[in-house]
Order: C-alpha cells, then sequence, then structure tokens
C-alpha cells in the first residue's frame, strides 16, 4: 500500500511563526494610523506682509462753520415799510435793493431845504449888492463906518446861512436815500423780519427795527480747538522744519458729516493768541472755498491738519492686532510655520489699516485672518493674502 503524503516537519512551525508577524505588523500599521489620527494637522491662517506706503500723518478734530461776514440790516430812517425787493433765503449782491421806507416825507424834505437853498442865496446876493454899494459910498465918506460894518457882516451872514442850506439839502438827500435800503456785501439773506406796512423805526443810536440779516459764506470759516499737547507738537515740527506751510497758511482738509472722503481743500487762517485757561485748547480757524454754498454757517465738520512730513510707513489691518492689557501684539508666522507674537508700537489709523511705528519689519508674515485659530508657539498652515489701502484712506 502507498502511504499518504505528509507535510514536512518543518512546514508547521514556518507558517506559525509568519502568522504571528504578520499580525505583528498589522498592530504596528493600525497603531501607527491611531497615533496619526489623533495628531491634527495645523490649522489654516491668512497671512500677508504689511503694507508699504508714503502717508503723511494727521490729526483729526471736529469744527462748525462760521460765515466770514454777517451784519444785521436795520434801518436809518423812520417811517413805514412799503416794499421788499428779496425772497427770503435768496442771495443777494451788494447794491441790490431790499427794502423801501415811504420815501415821500423825505422827499418833501428835501424839497423844503432845496428852497431854503434858493432863498439864502437870494438874501446873499441882495446882501453883496448892499455891500458894494456902501464900498463906494463909504470911500466918499458919505455913511459911517459902522453901516458899512454892518453890510460885511450881512454878506458873512448870508455866506452861513447858504452853508446851513446846503447841508440841509445834504441831510435830506441822505435820508431820502437812506429810505432805500440795500445790501452793504453779497451774501445770503436771511428772513424779512418786519411785514409790509408796519412802521419801521430807525436811526443811529438806540432801539432800532431789525429788518433782516445777511451772512456771506464764500469762502467760509471753520472753528476748532486744538489741544495743548497738540499745540506743543505742532510747533517742534515747525521748529525742526519737518512741517511746512505753504502759500497763505498751513494746508488742512475736511469733509461734512455724511462724507467719507476728504473732499474740501482749505488752509489755517487763524490761530488764538492765547490758551484757554478753562479747557486747556487753543482755538484756531480754517477757510474752505464754498463757490456752490452746500456748507451753511453752524454746520459741523471733520478737519484733519497735517502732523508730519510724508514720510514711509508700514500699515496692517487694525482687526490684525491684538490687545494683551496695555500691550499691542501682532502674530507673525516663521518660516516652519511656528507663530511669534511681536510687541508693537501704534501710529495713525487710516480707514481700516493701522501705522505700525515698531515692532516688525517689512518682511514678516502677518495674520490676517484666522487669530483664533493661532496661538503663541504653535503650528499654522500660512496662505497668502495681500493688504490694500482703500481709496477711503487715502
Amino acid at each position: 500500500m502507498s502511504r499518504p503524503n505528509r507535510v514536512p516537519a518543518t512546514t508547521a512551525p514556518t507558517r506559525y511563526w509568519s502568522a504571528i508577524a504578520f499580525a505583528t505588523m498589522m498592530v504596528a500599521v493600525l497603531a501607527a494610523g491611531s497615533a496619526a489620527a489623533q495628531t491634527p494637522s495645523p490649522p489654516p491662517v491668512t497671512v500677508a506682509k504689511p503694507l508699504q506706503r508714503e502717508i503723511t500723518d494727521w490729526n483729526e478734530y471736529t469744527g462748525q462753520f462760521t460765515a466770514t461776514e454777517s451784519v444785521e440790516i436795520r434801518a436809518r430812517v423812520s417811517g413805514y415799510l412799503t416794499e421788499i425787493h428779496f425772497e427770503d433765503g435768496q442771495f443777494v449782491k451788494k447794491g441790490d435793493l431790499l427794502f423801501v421806507i415811504d420815501p415821500r416825507p423825505f422827499q418833501i424834505a428835501l424839497d423844503s431845504a432845496k428852497a431854503q437853498v434858493e432863498q439864502a442865496t437870494a438874501k446873499l446876493d441882495l446882501a453883496n449888492r448892499q455891500l458894494a454899494r456902501a464900498a463906494e459910498l463909504r470911500q466918499r465918506d458919505n455913511i459911517p463906518a459902522s453901516t458899512y460894518d454892518e453890510r460885511v457882516q450881512d454878506v458873512q451872514e448870508g455866506k452861513a446861512e447858504l452853508d446851513a442850506a446846503h447841508a440841509a439839502v445834504a441831510s435830506a438827500e441822505l435820508d431820502l436815500e437812506f429810505s432805500h435800503i440795500t445790501a452793504p456785501m453779497s451774501g445770503h439773506v436771511s428772513r424779512h423780519e418786519v411785514s409790509l406796512g408796519n412802521l419801521v423805526f430807525g436811526g443811529t443810536s438806540g432801539t432800532t427795527t431789525l429788518l433782516t440779516t445777511i451772512v456771506a459764506t464764500d469762502p467760509i470759516y471753520c472753528t476748532f480747538d486744538i489741544s495743548e499737547a497738540d499745540l506743543l507738537a505742532y510747533q517742534h515740527a515747525a521748529a525742526s522744519g519737518e512741517l511746512k506751510e505753504g502759500a497763505g497758511g498751513l494746508a488742512i482738509e475736511g469733509r461734512l458729516i455724511d462724507e467719507k472722503t476728504w473732499t474740501l481743500k482749505g488752509r489755517l487762517n487763524f490761530v488764538e493768541n492765547e490758551v484757554d485757561r478753562g479747557s486747556g485748547t487753543l482755538r484756531a480757524r480754517a477757510v474752505f472755498p464754498n463757490p456752490d454754498s452746500r456748507i451753511l454757517a453752524g454746520q459741523f465738520g471733520r478737519l484733519r491738519v497735517p502732523a508730519s512730513a510724508p514720510h514711509q510707513a508700514l500699515l496692517v489691518p487694525d482687526a490684525a492686532i491684538l490687545s494683551d492689557q496695555s500691550q499691542k501684539l501682532l502674530m507673525v508666522v516663521r518660516d516652519d510655520g511656528t507663530v511669534e507674537p511681536h510687541r508693537v508700537t501704534l501710529g495713525a489709523l487710516f480707514d481700516t489699516l493701522r501705522v505700525i511705528t515698531s515692532g516688525i519689519t517689512p518682511n514678516d508674515r502677518v495674520i490676517i485672518n484666522g487669530l483664533l485659530r493661532a496661538h503663541p508657539g504653535g503650528k499654522v498652515a500660512p496662505q497668502d493674502g495681500k493688504i490694500e489701502m482703500s481709496s477711503v484712506a487715502e
């Protein structure tokens, strides 16, 4: 009989150890996979190098616009108001007729004064003829010296009366002119305070009737207050030559409350001669062109005054700056992906970008998005971004 085939004695142990090696390998692979699953990948963040721009440091203030000139229109003569020659709020030019007070009484007074001139002229002519005859008689000694002196006195009195009559005519002409009230300057007229038919009290003293007001708004002033610290900084900058005034004064920019851009270009034209003791501020005034009269006296606006000459600066988004008590920090990513906090010094704010005066270099990669996923000393996966300055900030 033939014998059945048998596995050699050495085969079974080999399979056994192979199975053990395979199992061990699988355990190692699973353990490695589990360890890899427990180690999270670095979180993504957006980084960018600081924006380099030439900027000018500015100090901003709130100011109020005021008229360059303002005048109250009051009557110089008394009488009844008969005419109004403007619409409330309209623009008037210098010399435009505004009001008329009944001129008839003043015309009568003028005519009477002119009649007195004629009367005084006739009286003086008579005195001159009488003096001429008295002079001839006096040469022949036909009249006493006292009579001749009387004739001389009559001529002098006649001249004085004629001068007084001429003065009365001038005064009557002036009163007649004052009955027609004209604009003393160009500007916007307010509403009329007196209606037609009312009695107007005029004069140069005492209680006179206010008829309306006129304000000149082209150009227009804007007054604001500077702190003592800003004043000293301006003085130091001017003394060092860093801040120079142009023709007409230091250039200033402004905007209305609802505007986003600095549309107004003006000049600093007045600074008060002493600091207010109560507030510690100095009153200053800027002047702006206002040809279309869109700015009204009494409106508020924002002003910015240059605090330095143009210079290169580094800017980062203001939202990228962190606060640690009194310190300001920026998170910078190193080449190996490690997050490193940098203590920085802040400068002026330009829209959403903040000037950094110290603490970073132009080549530092600053985290501008994903700050909540970054921790000092931790790893991140940086993704390149870009910092841009909006037109508003410029």
